[in-house]
C-alpha cells in the first residue's frame, strides 16, 4: 500500500492524494470479500503477536467528522481476539491530563508487547484542532507560549516520542482517513434523516465543517512533519467506505508481517512436560 503512504522527505500535498479509490478499483462485493480474507488473516498474526511477545503494535486513526472512523475498527478489528486488542478514544482532555504536557496522558493508554492498541484521535489532536483553535493553549497553562515555534516543537516532540517507541518494539502505523468536502456533507445529512444515525450528530459538527480549509491546512503540515520510516502516515480515500476498509486492513496485515512475529519455540525441558503433560492425561 505504498501508493496511500505519506512521503518521508516532507513533501506531502493532500492534493497529490486523491479522496476516491483509484482507477480500477474492484466492486464493493469484491472488496468486502478481500476485507474478510484480512479480518480471517489479521487474527492468526495477531495470534503470534499475542505469543511472541516481543511487539507492540499501534494504529492511530485521524480524520474530519463522518469520515468512517469507528466504522473502520469495527470491521477491521471484527475476528481480533479481545485478550490482545484495545481501543481508546480520546476525547476532550481533563483538568488533571492539562496539568502534564501534552503526550502524559497518550504514554498511560500505549499498548503492552503482544498487543494491538487503537488510537481513535491521539496526541495528533494537540497540532490539529489546537491549532486550528489556539485559543485552548489557554487551558494547559503552558510556560511562555510562542506562536512562531510552539507547532514545530510538538512535531519535534512528536516524532521524537514516536521514534523512541519504535526503538522499543512498538510498530506505530497511522491512518488518515481522507473524506471529501462533498461525501462529509452527504453522511451528515444522512445522520439527520436516519433515525439509527441521528445520535451521531451534533450541531458542533458544522462549526468545524466551516473551518474545513484549516484544518486541512493543519492535516497537510502534521503529516508532512511527523511521516517517518519509523511511523509512517497513510491517506486513505475514504469516499469509499469498502475500499477505505480494506485497505486498512491490508497496511494492518503487512504492518504485523513486517515483524515477523512466530510462536515460541519450546526448549527441551518444556517438550519433556508435554509428554509427560499427554502420558498422565491419557493415563486417567
Amino acid at each position: 500500500m505504498t501508493s496511500h503512504r505519506v512521503p518521508f522527505d516532507g513533501r506531502f500535498s493532500i492534493r497529490d492524494f486523491p479522496t476516491d479509490p483509484p482507477d480500477g478499483t474492484p466492486s464493493k462485493e469484491e472488496l468486502e470479500q478481500e476485507l474478510a480474507a484480512l479480518v480471517d488473516q489479521l487474527d492468526q498474526l495477531q495470534q503470534r503477536l499475542f505469543a511472541d511477545e516481543r511487539f507492540a503494535v499501534l494504529a492511530v486513526f485521524q480524520a474530519m467528522d463522518a469520515a468512517g472512523k469507528d466504522s473502520t475498527i469495527r470491521k477491521v478489528f471484527s475476528g481480533v481476539n479481545p485478550a490482545g486488542f484495545r481501543v481508546h478514544a480520546f476525547g476532550r482532555p481533563s483538568e488533571l491530563e492539562l496539568r502534564h504536557d501534552f503526550l502524559a496522558r497518550i504514554g498511560q493508554r500505549l499498548p503492552e508487547r503482544g498487543k494491538i492498541g487503537i488510537f481513535n484521535r491521539s496526541h495528533y489532536e494537540e497540532v490539529l484542532v489546537v491549532r486550528v483553535h489556539p485559543e485552548y493553549l489557554a487551558a494547559q497553562h503552558l510556560p511562555d507560549v510562542d506562536p512562531k515555534r510552539i507547532w514545530s516543537e510538538r512535531f519535534e516532540s512528536i516524532r521524537s516520542f514516536e521514534q523512541h517507541l519504535a526503538r522499543n518494539g512498538t510498530a506505530i502505523v497511522k491512518f488518515w482517513l481522507n473524506v471529501s468536502r462533498k461525501e462529509q456533507k452527504k453522511r451528515f445529512i444522512e445522520r439527520i434523516e436516519k433515525d439509527d444515525k441521528n445520535w451521531k450528530f451534533r450541531l458542533g459538527d458544522l462549526d468545524d465543517r466551516e473551518r474545513w480549509d484549516d484544518y486541512q491546512a493543519a492535516y497537510e503540515v502534521a503529516l508532512r512533519e511527523t511521516s517517518r520510516e519509523w511511523a509512517p502516515w497513510y491517506a486513505i480515500p475514504a469516499d469509499d467506505k469498502a475500499y477505505m476498509r480494506a485497505a486498512v486492513a491490508r497496511v494492518m496485515v503487512e504492518t504485523i508481517m513486517a515483524l515477523d512475529p512466530q510462536f515460541p519455540k519450546l526448549a527441551a525441558a518444556q517438550r519433556r512436560e508435554l509428554q509427560e503433560g499427554l502420558k498422565r492425561l491419557q493415563g486417567e
